[in-house]
């Protein structure tokens, strides 16, 4: 069974919300944050270490 990525991400995400109640502007800053991140000159730096 294939299932696309961004399908697993929303439910592991509303999963996650459910069961674990953080607040919305956590969830807000984590994501910008991890957006922002992305783009940035950072981002090869980030890659390197997570891989």
């Amino acid at each position: 069974m294939d299932v696309p990525l961004w399908l697993a991400l929303i439910v592991v995400g509303f999963l996650g919300y459910k069961l674990i109640r953080p607040p919305l502007w956590l969830v807000a800053v984590i994501l910008l944050g991890g957006y922002l991140l992305a783009s940035s000159s950072l981002a090869p730096l980030i890659d390197s270490i997570t891989k």
